[in-house]
């Protein structure tokens, strides 16, 4: 059976002409849809995406806290306390400047 025969059986399509074949308005509305589709995913992965900040960054962060609540939140981002702040954290010793925090932060991060 050639193919000018297979199709003269097939029954007529049941759709008019007009929306068997796609127009420059569905092709339109297709174009939206994908657009829409693609900015949808590109926001629902955003939060994925993002890059943490860094330690460095954190620790810079704290610049200007009070002594005390500085060396507090450089222990949860070191995820410890480092040392040379543990007598100043307990207040067995006056709290070093920020400069210094930061030194001894930034040491701790180096070594592992």
């Amino acid at each position: 059976m050639s193919r000018e025969e297979l199709l003269a059986q097939l029954s007529p399509p049941r759709l008019p002409l007009d929306m068997a074949v796609l127009g420059w308005r569905e092709g339109l509305a297709l174009l939206g849809l994908g657009l829409l589709t693609g900015l949808l995913m590109a926001l629902a992965l955003r939060p994925l995406m993002t890059r943490k900040p860094s330690r460095r960054a954190l620790i810079r962060a704290t610049r200007g806290m009070a002594p005390q609540a500085r060396i507090l939140a450089v222990a949860r981002i070191l995820g410890g306390l480092p040392g040379p702040l543990r007598a100043a954290a307990y207040g067995a010793a006056p709290a070093p400047d920020d400069d210094a925090i930061e030194r001894i932060a930034l040491r701790r991060t180096h070594r592992g």
